[in-house]
């Protein structure tokens, strides 16, 4: 017991120092895997890949494309799918292999792209990592500034970021445990599969995810395409003191919330250079879902409502990089 605890420790500490080494292993072993079993190693299993999240629209309604964060367990859209689809929006949602680093993800997005209407503009909506897949997937691959898109379809009509940290987070370093969520609370029947959890990568999102990683310094330095519109939500739980009781307390209450922001996402994380968030009050999970049935309509809703409405009457959706 003594030696797996030692082994675990030297680990720790050898990847906690060489991130980028302990990336280009997890990797070198992922393409591996999927060298020596191709078939139980490929992400269509069913679960994965685009599924339409509403029970059928008109033609002519607006879509939108829903993008899942980390270890997301399956539940994450079960409020706000429908909330969309019964504004009249036609609503997809891309499930991926969360795991894996953020780049394959984005491409397997891009080979998915064609199995979506191309008719009109399509909004996306990123939640946590979820939204570094779409701006990754928007800035390289269809609508690049200054080269030729790597992928056809449909044009990109806005991007919303829920909850997303652009400027990474620290608590990617507990991957492991959102992994055990992943795994007890999914949809998926996974209990037979023995592979399911390396089809799902093998932890480099997590490095992808570290403030300063190369993944982040790349995106955040690429020029996102003037004709896209983009807007950011961030959760908040500790509230501004209002009060003339803690009034005293208020500048450090406004404080604890940028640094907590939504219990895994700080205020400034979520920011990107000229983008101010608009700041709703709740948690990482609780923005978009409700914890209990009975609990009212969660804070982020009402406002991307509205943000896609705006769009979608816009002019500027006429004319949207090619």
């Amino acid at each position: 017991m003594a030696a797996l605890f030692a082994l675990a420790g030297t680990w720790t500490w050898w990847a906690e120092s060489n991130p980028g080494a302990e990336r280009q292993l997890r990797h070198l072993v992922s393409e591996k895997l999927h060298d020596w079993f191709p078939q139980a190693m490929a992400p269509d299993d069913g679960w994965h890949g685009i599924h339409r999240r509403d029970q059928g629209t008109a033609p002519a309604a607006p879509p939108v494309l829903l993008i899942h964060g980390l270890d997301e367990p399956g539940d994450i859209w079960d409020d706000l799918a429908p909330a969309l689809a019964a504004a009249g929006m036609a609503v997809w949602e891309f499930r991926y292999p969360n795991d894996q680093d953020i780049a394959r993800s984005v491409a397997y997005l891009a080979g998915k792209w064609p199995e979506l209407p191309s008719g009109q503009p399509l909004a996306l909506i990123g939640h946590s990592m979820g939204g570094l897949v779409a701006r990754e997937f928007v800035s390289h691959w269809r609508h690049p500034v200054g080269t030729p898109p790597l992928v056809g379809g449909a044009p990109v009509g806005g991007v919303i970021l829920v909850g997303t940290p652009n400027q990474g987070s620290e608590w990617a370093r507990l991957r492991t445990w959102l992994e055990w969520r992943d795994h007890l609370a999914s949809e998926r029947p996974r209990q037979l599969d023995p592979l399911a959890g390396l089809r799902d990568g093998l932890g480099e999102a997590k490095i992808d995810l570290l403030p300063g990683s190369d993944f982040l310094n790349a995106l955040n330095a690429r020029p996102w395409p003037p004709g896209v519109p983009l807007a950011i939500i961030a959760g908040r739980l500790i509230e501004p003191a209002a009060t003339e009781f803690t009034a005293g307390l208020e500048d450090w209450n406004v404080d604890m919330g940028a640094i907590l922001g939504d219990g895994l996402v700080s205020l400034e994380s979520a920011r990107l250079a000229a983008i101010e968030p608009l700041v709703v009050t709740g948690s990482h999970r609780g923005m978009i879902r409700r914890p209990h049935a009975g609990d009212e309509e969660p804070p982020a809703i009402a406002p991307i409502l509205a943000i896609l409405r705006n769009w979608f009457n816009m002019a500027i959706l006429d004319h949207l990089p090619p």
